[in-house]
């Protein structure tokens, strides 16, 4: 892996980074305040070609690699979290997989108005339930001659109630258990399906997330994605590469909240010089700028893996693990370089704080990232 940045490359994050510095910065605290989705920012980040950036060119996505994806997502991570994750679930978990297993008629229907940012997307797969056990879903899916009858309630759903297609996943045959679980591409006017309770939450508030309602929804047979029993596969490929995005969203926060102690720590003073100087705040910074930097490290390696054709599951779990626990530890002490200014809101490590939390849960929690990487350092030995 070489670890120069090529020019395309370069060009992309600085690209951007001048785009989220510029629009996305002056109002994500704005954004947060008023739990407010970033939909007036959406047409400006497709013309940019970011919410389908590794989706061929012929499906009207960038036809970009997965470390310009993470280039681009880390500097709007940086500026704000919410629409960071909107155009994660965007490009990995919906386009992704429709990318990988979808048929043309499905691409052309429900890829290329997505990739080019004339609609969104969600990634439905998740229960109040399941949760981690994503094996156990309780969705079904009937087929009753021509369509598909889906039954169900999903939670936590990212883009939820703005999403105008959303993969779900469902279980069409209990007795082969994981099986038995199929995906689906369900539009939003579909008969039976419903957007039910929005979600209030800690962080990345500008972030619509929702509970999902299934009631007799009538699906077409033509809308199954892949084959009938290869949803658990798709769902499983599908979050290794997400968690790739969301090891960066991680990245983004934290190198945020270190750039900004760092700042705050040359311009405060305190018993008659700056608070640099002070060797618990230099040992502050000092961890703050080591673990963001092997976060991006651990995080450019996931995306060089996946763009190279080889295995990369293990190492975007190791990224998102890693990642998303400096995310937490660096925020916590951002605040605390900023004493009790970094406690209210006209500052905002708070923000950065309560975003950082969630990259810690969704698409599979630290302790899930654990099992996933163990499993896979004990095959290497047997």
């Amino acid at each position: 892996m070489d670890f120069a940045l090529n020019e395309e490359h370069k060009m992309i994050r600085d690209m951007a980074r001048n785009y989220a510095q510029k629009e996305l910065a002056p109002v994500a605290a704005e954004l947060d305040q008023k739990s407010e989705f970033p939909s007036r920012h959406l047409p400006k980040m497709a013309e940019l070609g970011l919410l389908g950036m590794m989706v061929p060119t012929e499906w009207g996505g960038s036809g970009l690699d997965t470390l310009a994806y993470v280039l681009a997502l880390e500097e709007v991570s940086a500026a704000c979290a919410s629409t960071s994750v909107t155009m994660s679930v965007n490009n990995s978990l919906y386009c992704g997989p429709i990318v990988k297993f979808g048929t043309d008629a499905q691409k052309e229907k429900y890829l290329t108005p997505y990739a080019s940012g004339q609609k969104l997307g969600a990634y439905a797969l998740s229960e109040p339930g399941t949760g981690s056990d994503a094996a156990n879903q309780q969705t079904t899916a009937v087929l009753k001659g021509d369509k598909w009858i889906l039954n169900g309630r999903k939670n936590f759903i990212t883009n939820g109630p703005n999403a105008d297609a959303m993969i779900v996943y469902a279980m069409n045959d209990k007795e082969k258990r994981h099986k038995g679980i199929s995906a689906f591409l369900v539009e939003k006017n579909f008969p039976g399906f419903a957007v039910g309770k929005v979600e209030k939450k800690l962080g990345i508030c500008a972030s619509s997330t929702s509970e999902i309602v299934l009631d007799n929804c009538e699906v077409p047979a033509a809308n199954l994605l892949g084959q009938a029993g290869q949803g658990f596969t798709i769902a499983m490929s599908t979050l290794d590469s997400g968690r790739i995005g969301i090891g960066t969203q991680a990245l983004g926060i934290a190198r945020a909240a270190y750039e900004a102690a760092r700042k705050y720590s040359t311009e405060r003073e305190a018993f008659g010089k700056k608070i640099y100087e002070f060797g618990a705040i230099e040992g502050f910074i000092a961890d703050m700028a080591t673990e963001v930097d092997a976060s991006r490290l651990l995080v450019h390696r996931a995306a060089w893996l996946k763009d190279q054709g080889q295995p990369f599951g293990k190492e975007a779990s190791m990224a998102k693990l890693f990642a998303s626990e400096t995310a937490m530890r660096v925020t916590n002490k951002a605040i605390q370089v900023h004493g009790g200014y970094g406690y209210i809101k006209e500052y905002p490590v708070e923000r950065y704080y309560r975003d950082a939390k969630i990259t810690e849960i969704y698409e599979g929690t630290s302790e899930i990232q654990r099992l996933v990487i163990c499993r896979h350092v004990l095959k290497e030995i047997q």
